[in-house]
């Protein structure tokens, strides 16, 4: 299994559009052996510290391989809805991991 985390930055206003990307592109994650496990949404408070800027949401998404993940992303159904995320993210980072 490998895990991923995503780091979600959006544009100032766009929170509308993220939230509706979100919505049709998230329950794709079955078809692609992927689970969603955390989906945060952090106050400023639970940040200790930080250099940089806070993110909007925080995602914690296990696949079964990275070819699951791999065939997600390309998915042409997900594709569809890009123009959405484009329209509405600022910045993702992505973290690859696995269970220690």
């Amino acid at each position: 299994m490998i895990y991923y985390t995503q780091l979600i930055f959006i544009k100032p206003g766009c929170e509308e559009e993220f939230h509706a990307f979100e919505d049709k592109v998230l329950p794709l994650l079955k078809e692609h052996n992927g689970i969603l496990v955390y989906r945060i949404r952090p106050d400023a408070s639970a940040f200790i510290t930080s250099t940089e800027p806070l993110p909007y949401e925080i995602h914690l998404v296990t696949f079964g391989s990275k070819a699951d993940f791999e065939d997600y992303k390309t998915d042409p159904k997900r594709l569809a809805f890009m123009e959405m995320k484009d329209r509405s993210v600022e910045k993702i980072v992505l973290i690859e991991g696995v269970a220690l």
